[in-house]
């Protein structure tokens, strides 16, 4: 990979990581106080590009010879001092005066991966199998000291704020309230549908799902992944997640509806 083909993978990818960061699809990678960091860095990656590509196809630099000076072809040694016998040095070339080319290291073309992965096959985000296969977010015991519920009835709440005060506050600020969630299906460990999200600290790579199990009026027939909003009120059942063995909360569900898919998948 010569320089001229590295300032366009640089393109590319600066293209891409801009293209994902001025729409909603950063969101299934990263937190949505990032953007910022994500067009600024693919800003400098373009700016590098561009500049990479001017410096190499900008036209060579003419030298002027002095009248009288030395011809280099009759009264220098070919190759200059210190290289007879090997020809002439050109300035620019990609060859040592050996007869061997300098080239990148191939590896680099791998770069254009993820520029592909950006543009044309973006992965969704996180959902009912990343759910499945890690353990529950709510593993480490917390400070049971949560503050009351906003007013409303029923109070919107995060399913990672609903799961926290049912499992380290028992439940003891959300009392008798009614509250409403907003998760995807995936399938529980005995076979029935929880209510799950994922949350993550930073990016899709450290993202956890939050687990809830469900009763009453459970869901029934929908696929995982379908989007639902939930209505109930705080059951003190626990369950086990099989994957790391941490307590599952439990929702009574008065009703529910299928929703679209949010804008921000993560929590």
């Amino acid at each position: 990979m010569n320089r001229q083909a590295q300032a366009v993978v640089l393109l590319l990818l600066g293209g891409a990581v801009v293209r994902a960061s001025v729409t909603d699809l950063y969101l299934r990678y990263v937190k949505e106080g990032l953007r910022p960091f994500l067009i600024a860095a693919g800003l400098l990656l373009i700016v590098a590009a561009v500049m990479t590509l001017w410096y190499e196809l900008r036209p060579a630099a003419r030298v002027a010879v002095p009248a009288g000076s030395p011809d280099v072809a009759g009264d220098v040694p070919a190759g200059g001092p210190g290289n007879a016998g090997h020809g002439p040095a050109v300035a620019g070339s990609e060859h040592d005066g050996h007869g061997h080319g300098h080239h990148e290291p191939r590896v680099g073309w791998l770069l254009i991966l993820p520029v592909l992965g950006l543009l044309l096959v973006a992965p969704p985000a996180l959902g009912s199998y990343a759910a499945g296969q890690a353990g529950t977010a709510l593993a480490s015991q917390q400070q049971s000291d949560y503050p009351p519920l906003p007013d409303g009835d029923p109070v919107q709440v995060s399913v990672l704020d609903y799961a926290s005060r049912a499992l380290f506050d028992k439940g003891a600020s959300i009392g008798g309230r009614r509250v409403m969630l907003t998760g995807f299906v995936a399938a529980g460990p005995d076979g029935q549908p929880i209510l799950a999200r994922m949350v993550m600290s930073c990016c899709a790579a450290d993202g956890r799902p939050v687990k809830l199990g469900l009763t009453g009026d459970v869901p029934a027939g929908l696929a995982n992944d379908t989007w639902i909003e939930v209505t109930g009120r705080y059951s003190d059942r626990l369950g086990r997640d099989p994957v790391n063995d941490a307590e599952i909360p439990f929702i009574e569900v008065e009703s529910w509806r299928q929703v679209p898919t949010p804008r921000r998948q993560y929590e």
